[in-house]
Parts: structure tokens; C-alpha cells; sequence
């Protein structure tokens, strides 16, 4: 029972009696019988894990504050019985713990069972099968259902919604989905009901709500009450069943830099090669890459910048790339869409090229291309279905999102070995790209991305260093004042909703101004998806982020503008930036959807359900 935890009770009464005291930001304590040390000011938990000591939990994650819901991360201190919650217990100087005593053990057993005497017996068809924090911890724990089934009253599944799947009879109360929705989001659409079960506003479908999917309560969730709507099982059938149609996948700048955590590698570690050659494995015809079409953005949004610095246009002119952004000024700010850049996202760009321009290039009809988008993010399945994303003939562009983790599963579900995997190229000539398309991948990617390009066609001359420090990292707003030829370009990068709700106000109070606006609705931006894998650890996204620059760095072609490919199908097709073709496939527009319109939009759900 005892070897469940690590570690070694006996403590010897010569080094208790030797223990001295700490002296700077450091406390010493025993753990387990033996020397150990921690910042100070630190949890319990947190000295723990600091020092390789496994303590679980369920309601906790080091991105949130601590809610003392699960009762799971017990401990013993100063050599008594008396357990305490490790979660937000803050380590004294000479604490001893104990984290594997009979008691804890025993402790934690009972409390894993009474979550499991309330928790429906779905595992094997659950989404979360095989990654649910509940299941794991029963498994390790050896935890016997030996309580009778509490049954509560049944909450109906919340389909509503494309990129999201409600199921609140799976629920164990953590509120860590309330929390990210609250203290990460700033949304508050998710409160904790009369019941203990959270709710939306008036039990409303989520569909219905200022929800903007960004999936921060999937991520979080440890269980399976709130998922993606997965689509692995249609993508599965389609390329076992293909009956005559060609298989086009599309994969965005940060899943290359996460997917590797799916197979026990570290985040930041970039696989992108293998990526491309799993999808193959799996039955994909082409694998094209969504960092083409984010040159093609820079190329299209630098230009209508530009445009309107020159003739008057609205400003600050906001970036469009991230769909929660999108979802969120349609339903909380309508009156700034006129300075959302109408340049489709490059998911809604690379899907209308495949389906417009290369389908035609290969003789290929429309309705025989499907594409499936490999994204790091849940609101890029609501994304998909809108209906100014289709093409001429009715058709939806965007065929299927796979979230990263859903690629994860599909991977898995076949058996195919990623890790030993040789790396494959992406197709031609929708798979070209440069170091600037893959730092949309980060906060601040696609504004540094934008000034390259654009300084050097405002100016004829490059910009003096291609990385501009000053719109990276993980501050929530960035502010820059950029040299533009004598003009003062002043630029604005914000990630998470909160901080972004913040900027909002601050602009609208007339206390910011600004040219030019990056928004992502994430935390860190794409990295911080909320389709990416899940992680516990606290510097997950720093890794990420760090794998998505050197990729850049290590690119012998930087700047959008100078992708051959880009440069050819300008040549080719769209003419130059702006035309009438390109606002034709490369641009769109939106609707104002918030509750005081009540005006509901074509498409969306409804397009997606009776697809199905």
C-alpha cells in the first residue's frame, strides 16, 4: 500500500536534530524522512513536486488558485495524524510531511471512492478514455467501487454547440472549468449551480450563450463533462472508406511543437516532419501547411494596414486570425467590427484554396476534395461551419477540425508509432512557408510577422532585426512604437480574454490608441489552444514557445514576402494583394451577434447538425 507514494517515512533522530534553519528565500523541512527545501511562500503541493514527490489531485492545476474541492491532495504534518490539504497549506520552516503514510493512503482511497460512487461507469466509450485524471488515480490507487451509486438527477448532454460537448453527469465538482472560464477568460459563463454542478446562465445551451469557444473549459476539464466535439470517428471512416474522394489535411503552426507531447516526448520538442508522416500513415492523400496561408495573411493584412493608414481607413485595425477573438467581438464588442481586418483566418484561407484554386489545378472536382484541418484550437470547429466560409457552390471549405489532441487519438487508435516515425515534407505547392508564418504559432507572432513585411514594403528596406522583442513573451498587453519612415506606427498585442476584455475597455474609455491590434483569446496564443494536449506542469507553454522561435530562427527565408510559392500564386492567380479575387477566396466578413441584435446567424450549428 505504502509504495503507492514514493518516498521513505523513518526519519533518523541525529538528523532532526541537525536540521538547521533556512536563511534567504528558501525554507528546509523533511519530506518523507528526508532533507528537503523550498522557496518560501510555496505550497505544500507545490514543495512537493518541486522535489519529485507525487501527491494527487484533481481540482487543482498550477494555472488556477486552489479550490479545496477534491480532498485528494492530503498530507500528514509534524508527525501527527492530522491531514492537511496540501493544495494551500504553505510550507514552514522545519515542517515534517508525510505523504505516504496508511493514514493519507487510506484517506485518499475513500475519498477517490466516494467521487467514483457519483461518477457514470462510461470509460470505454468516454472522450476522455485513457487521459481522464479521475481514471488514472483509481487505477494507481487501486480503488475499489465499493460505495452505492449516488444518483444524482440527469443532466441532459449539451450537443449545441460544434467545437464543444457538455455532459454534466460526469462531473466530480473540481470547477476547474469555472475558474478558467472566470479567472483565465474573464467570461463567466460557466457559475456553479444550485446543485454543485456548474451551469450557464439560465441552464441555456451553450450554443445560445456569449460562449466563444475557446475550449479554456475542455482543457482544464480532468474528466470527460466537458469535451471537444470530436470528430475523430468520421475522420477514421473517411480514410478507411474513402469512396473516390482525396484526402486533404492542413496542419497549423503550433501543433508542430505539442503533438510530441502525446507521445511522451517534451513540449517544444518540434515534429513536425513526423506529424506529416503519421497523417500519411493514416491515409491522407496531401498534407498541405496552414503557415502558407498565414504568409498569404501577412501578405493580404499588411496590405489593407497599409491601405488604411493611407486613405483613412478604420483604426486601430484588429488582426482576425483567431476564431474566440472573432466570437468575441461579434457577441461583446459588435461596434469595433468595422476595424476587424477582413482576412479570413489562414485555416479559412488554406480550405478555400484547396477547394477554389489547387482542386481546379489538378482537375479535381470540388465535391470530391475533403479537408481536414489539424488545429490547436477547439473554436476553429465553429469556425468551419460558418456560412461565409463556403464556396460558390454551397459547399463548406472546411470539411473536418481535428483538434491536436484529437490527431493525438487518431494516431493512437492505429497503432502507428510516432516516435520511430521518419520525417516526411509536406506537399507542394500549398506546403511552402517561411520562419514568419510559424511564429503565428505564439502571442505576438503574427504583429511581428505583419511588421516584417510590412515595414519593408511601406519603406524598401528591411526592418533592422527581424526578431522584435518587443511584442514577445507572456505579458498580457504589449505596447510598441514602431519608426514607419517619420511615422510613429503604434501596435498593441494581447493574449487571454481577460486581458483582453481590459484592453477593450481601456479603448473604448479613450485611454489607448493604437494602428495596429494582434488578439488571441489564449493564453500564450495558438500554443495555449485549447485543443493542444493537456499539461500540469507550469512551463509547458514557455517550452512551446521556445520550440516555435527556434523553428523561425532556423528558416533560411524569414519574411512572408519572400515565399516563392506566395509570390507565384500572386503571379498566377490573385494578381496582387487586395484584388478582387483575393477579397473573393481570401476575405470575409461577420455579423454582429450580440443578445441586444438577437438576430440569428446562417449556418453555425444548425448547417453543422443537419450535416451530420
Amino acid at each position: 500500500m505504502l509504495s503507492i507514494l514514493s518516498g521513505n517515512i523513518a526519519i533518523s533522530n541525529i538528523y532532526k536534530r541537525t536540521l538547521i534553519s533556512s536563511s534567504g528565500s528558501f525554507v528546509k523541512f523533511t519530506l518523507n524522512g528526508k532533507f528537503a527545501q523550498a522557496t518560501k511562500g510555496t505550497t505544500i503541493l507545490e514543495a512537493c513536486r518541486t522535489n519529485d514527490i507525487f501527491v494527487p489531485t484533481l481540482c487543482y492545476h498550477p494555472n488556477l488558485s486552489a479550490n479545496e474541492e477534491c480532498n485528494l491532495c492530503l498530507v500528514e504534518t509534524d508527525r501527527t495524524q492530522r491531514l492537511s490539504r496540501a493544495c494551500s497549506t504553505i510550507i514552514q520552516e522545519g515542517m515534517e510531511i508525510v505523504t505516504n503514510s496508511e493514514n493519507v493512503v487510506n484517506s485518499v482511497k475513500h475519498n477517490l471512492a466516494m467521487i467514483l460512487a457519483e461518477h457514470p461507469k462510461e470509460c470505454t466509450t468516454c472522450e476522455s478514455n485513457n487521459r481522464c485524471e479521475l481514471q488514472d488515480l483509481v487505477y494507481r490507487f487501486g480503488v475499489i467501487d465499493k460505495f452505492p451509486r449516488k444518483q444524482r438527477a440527469y443532466i441532459p448532454k449539451d450537443y449545441s454547440s460544434p467545437a464543444l460537448i457538455r455532459d454534466m453527469n460526469k462531473c466530480i465538482k473540481c470547477y476547474r472549468c469555472v475558474k478558467a472560464c472566470s479567472e483565465l477568460q474573464g467570461m463567466d459563463i460557466l457559475t456553479i449551480g444550485p446543485d454543485g454542478i456548474p451551469m450557464t446562465p439560465k441552464n441555456k445551451e451553450l450554443y445560445t450563450t456569449k460562449c466563444i469557444n475557446c475550449g479554456a473549459c475542455s482543457f482544464y476539464c480532468p474528466v470527460g463533462a466537458i469535451t471537444e466535439n470530436s470528430q475523430v470517428r468520421e475522420v477514421s471512416n473517411l480514410l478507411k472508406n474513402k469512396n473516390g474522394k482525396t484526402i486533404v489535411f492542413q496542419t497549423a503552426p503550433a501543433t508542430r511543437v505539442a503533438i510530441s507531447e502525446e507521445f511522451g516526448m517534451e513540449p517544444g520538442d518540434i515534429s513536425t516532419g513526423k506529424m506529416v508522416a503519421a497523417i500519411r500513415k493514416l491515409g491522407g492523400d496531401v498534407v498541405f501547411d496552414t503557415d502558407f496561408t498565414a504568409d498569404l495573411t501577412i501578405m493580404e493584412e499588411g496590405s489593407e494596414l497599409l491601405d488604411r493608414i493611407k486613405n483613412g481607413g478604420t483604426l486601430p485595425m484588429f488582426t482576425s486570425c483567431c476564431p474566440g477573438w472573432i466570437n468575441l467581438v461579434e457577441k461583446d464588442y459588435p461596434d469595433f467590427i468595422p476595424n476587424l481586418s477582413s482576412c479570413r483566418s489562414p485555416q479559412g484561407m488554406m480550405s478555400s484554396l484547396i477547394k477554389n484554386y489547387w482542386a481546379e489545378r489538378m482537375g479535381i472536382k470540388p465535391e470530391d476534395v475533403v479537408v481536414v484541418s489539424i488545429m490547436p484550437c477547439t473554436a476553429k470547429k465553429d469556425e468551419a461551419v460558418r456560412d461565409q466560409l463556403k464556396t460558390d457552390q454551397g459547399l463548406q471549405e472546411t470539411d473536418y477540425v481535428l483538434t491536436t489532441r484529437e490527431l493525438a487519438k487518431l494516431i493512437k487508435l492505429n497503432k502507428v508509432k510516432f516516435a520511430s516515425l521518419k520525417e516526411s515534407e509536406y506537399n507542394n505547392p500549398l506546403g511552402e512557408s517561411t520562419g514568419a508564418a510559424v511564429i503565428f504559432g505564439n502571442t505576438g507572432g503574427v504583429m511581428e510577422a505583419a511588421l516584417r513585411t510590412a515595414y519593408e514594403i511601406a519603406l524598401e528596406k528591411p526592418m533592422p532585426t527581424l526578431n522584435y522583442t518587443p511584442v514577445r513573451g507572456f505579458q498580457g498587453i504589449k505596447e510598441a512604437t514602431v519608426d514607419f519612415g517619420g511615422i510613429d506606427l503604434k501596435v498593441a498585442v494581447i493574449h487571454q480574454a481577460s486581458n483582453i476584455h481590459e484592453y477593450m475597455q481601456k479603448l473604448r474609455n479613450g485611454e489607448v490608441s493604437h494602428h495596429f491590434v494582434e488578439f488571441m483569446i489564449c493564453k500564450g496564443g495558438c500554443i495555449g489552444g485549447g485543443g493542444e494536449p493537456k499539461s500540469k506542469t507550469s512551463d509547458y507553454l514557455e517550452k512551446r514557445m521556445k520550440g516555435i522561435y527556434k523553428i523561425d530562427d532556423n528558416f533560411k527565408i524569414r519574411k512572408s514576402h519572400e515565399n516563392e510559392a506566395v509570390k507565384q500564386i500572386y503571379e498566377q492567380f490573385f494578381e496582387h494583394p487586395l484584388s478582387h479575387k483575393s477579397h473573393h477566396f481570401l476575405h470575409t466578413h461577420y455579423h454582429d451577434r450580440s443578445e441586444k441584435k438577437k438576430q440569428p446567424v446562417k449556418g453555425g450549428f444548425f448547417t453543422w447538425f443537419n450535416k451530420k
